[in-house]
């Protein structure tokens, strides 16, 4: 260890000579190396596109953990977002040359074509070496778990910074002189000063930069919202050497984002920003949550009350469908952080008013499901109970706060004869262990992940939905809106694009990062596609060794009938629907539906002799 530390500090030492140089003359920060510590949810996605849309500049991630960092490195990425896959293959292996015509057209890979496409080198790279990778860094981004305290002073309540001291301990070890540290993490208000005080602590008289660039993302769409996001915040010290390296981080951003949605404030506001804006937001979801239960008493529908409310400009329409709640892991933590940060403020009655945005959250959940043992004669004794959907969003594998989990847990104490899982996104096996490892083995030995839904509603008395994913709806799929005919293709910078529109012609001679991925959703979508390169693009991915658990748990999955969706030909094409009628004949009577997401047409599940019960809704039969 002694080596390593010498050797690491070595390089450290003469690494640090050109960016103190810089900080001192005041001369642009030129950014070349990016290490990003973390590869969870936020630092995989986030590292993965700029390095997507930097192919001059080289990120790293570092992660202790080998397992994660065996399948960021393999065909088996950790965790699941739509189009995810396709950025880390061009990142991280490369992309071959190519050529592809530049108009829309049914000759779309030629060596005739109008448009060449460079050969570019992999540039996104894995790494257990945190050390070596944060000595070598221009910017090292913070982007390590920061989950609730579960004990001591404020339990509950608090932020439990344990992982992001030591890191932030290790960065202040290795960064060289003039390294621009990013908090990427979720942190109270005023962490800043806490990474200032360690990288003081540590290499006292040393110069580095703090930045808060907090991440927008949600669950599922977080590919999305990386490639065009509504605004990216950067916070820094008000000094000249802060606003550089503000300046420095918002270069990178720029090669996709445009300026204007790049906003740039004080560091203790770019902190709060990020709480508020989670805050904000479950506060929606609670709100209409508790007016689902009005109207469940005064007759009302709440799909009819959230569309009248919605279209006043001054409320809008996001946010306001009623369900079992929100789940992930950042609202109830975001929420509560603010809770902690008031009560320690001497503000205890802001403390309670965010405090109730939780509690209605965990009332909405627990209300559902003791209808769910109500509407079952208040015993679940000899029955099965389906649980559909366990990730606590629609196309993630995220489970974290997912209220399916204490949904399972509740319905266990009516010691039912079986409580079967299943979800479109998530491997059985994983799940089937998280249960386990969260609520026990034994407490858990009647509840089974299904590989499919059929067979997890086969002989079930009640289906319960708890996660609102497409391929649950009994409705038909709607039909795609016809691309626009004879019209300029949309630019695509810092646009979402039609992915059933072609985006060619490209408005620049050079087509960018973007336009060649809207290009690549659109042709995997066209009917009769097959293959999950039409642009011939990828490179091979790395090989699996024999004992790979990925693949032998994919084997095994797939034996049971199970898939996750990860080809890129299948991920951007409408899921297949669910056959509720299948469902429904191999039913127990009577046969229930509970609807905890809004997904289901009553009036169709009626025709098949199934009750119906939702969140504020009236089933009019």
């Amino acid at each position: 260890m002694g080596s390593l530390t010498e050797t690491v500090l070595d390089s450290v030492q003469q690494l640090s000579l050109n960016g103190a140089a810089n900080q001192a003359n005041g001369d642009k920060i030129t950014i070349r190396n990016i290490c990003c510590v973390g590869a969870g949810y936020v630092g995989g996605p986030t590292a993965a596109v700029v390095a997507f849309q930097n192919p001059h500049i080289k990120v790293t991630v570092v992660d202790r953990d080998v397992t994660r960092i065996r399948r960021w490195n393999s065909r088996h990425p950790p965790i699941y977002e739509p189009g995810l896959h396709d950025i880390v293959r061009i990142a991280r292996d490369g992309g071959r040359e190519t050529s592809i015509s530049g108009q829309p057209s049914d000759d779309i890979v030629s060596e005739k074509g109008e448009t060449s496409v460079a050969r570019r080198e992999p540039n996104l790279f894995f790494s257990t070496d945190v050390a070596g990778h944060i000595a070598e860094a221009d910017i090292v981004l913070v982007a390590v778990n920061t989950p609730t305290k579960e004990r001591g002073v404020g339990a509950g309540s608090a932020t439990d910074m344990t992982a992001f001291e030591a890191v932030t301990g290790f960065v202040a070890q290795y960064a060289r002189e003039g390294a621009i540290i990013v908090e990427k993490s979720t942190v109270p208000c005023r962490t800043a000063q806490l990474v200032a005080d360690t990288l003081a602590m540590h290499r006292p008289g040393v110069h580095f930069e703090i930045l808060s660039n907090p991440e927008f993302l949600a669950a599922g769409t977080a590919v999305n919202d990386l490639l065009y996001p509504d605004r990216i915040l950067i916070g820094s010290a008000p000094t000249p050497s802060g606003k550089r390296a503000a300046e420095a981080l918002l270069e990178v951003y720029a090669a996709w984002v445009p300026r204007e949605r790049i906003l740039t404030t004080n560091v203790w506001s770019s902190e709060l920003a990020k709480l508020v804006a989670n805050s904000m937001l479950a506060q929606r979801i609670s709100s209409i949550n508790s007016i689902s239960a009005v109207c469940e008493q005064t007759g009302a529908d709440v799909d009819e009350v959230a569309r009248a409310i919605g279209v006043d400009p001054r409320i809008g329409n996001k946010f306001l469908m009623a369900g079992i709640g929100f789940g992930g892991s950042c609202f109830k933590k975001d929420v509560l952080n603010l809770v902690y940060l008031a009560d320690t403020m001497g503000l205890p009655e802001v403390g309670e008013y965010w405090r109730q945005v939780v509690k209605m959250n965990e009332y909405a959940r627990d209300r559902f499901t003791n209808r769910v043992i109500k509407c079952l004669n208040n015993t679940l004794v000899g029955k099965k109970v389906t649980i559909l959907g366990y990730a606590f969003k629609k196309n993630t594998s995220d489970t974290r706060e997912a209220p399916a989990l204490e949904m399972i847990k509740t319905l266990l104490e009516e010691r039912p004869r079986e409580i079967a899982v299943f979800d479109p996104c998530c491997n059985p096996f994983v799940v089937k262990n998280e249960i386990k490892a969260l609520l026990g083995p034994q407490i858990t030995a009647s509840v089974h992940v299904y590989g499919n839904a059929y067979d997890a509603c086969k002989d079930s008395t009640a289906v319960v939905i708890a996660t609102e994913f497409d391929e649950f709806r009994n409705q038909p799929v709607p039909k795609p809106a016809p691309a626009p005919v004879d019209q300029p293709a949309p630019k695509m910078l810092g646009r979402k694009p039609n992915p059933k529109s072609d985006p060619r012609p490209f408005k620049e001679s050079a087509p960018t990062e973007n336009d060649l991925l809207a290009l690549h959703k659109h042709l995997v979508q066209r009917d009769g596609q097959t293959s999950e390169d039409p642009l011939d693009r990828f490179n091979v991915e790395p090989d699996c060794d024999d004992d790979c658990p990925d693949c032998i748990q994919a084997r095994e999955s797939k034996d049971n009938g199970f898939a996750t969706g990860m080809g890129s030909a299948e991920e951007y094409k409408p899921k297949e629907r669910l056959d509720w009628v299948r469902i429904a004949e191999t039913m127990a009577k009577p046969r229930w539906v509970f609807d905890g997401r809004g997904v289901i047409d009553s009036r169709e599940m009626v025709k098949l002799g199934v009750r119906v019960e939702s969140v504020g809704r009236q089933h009019r039969f």
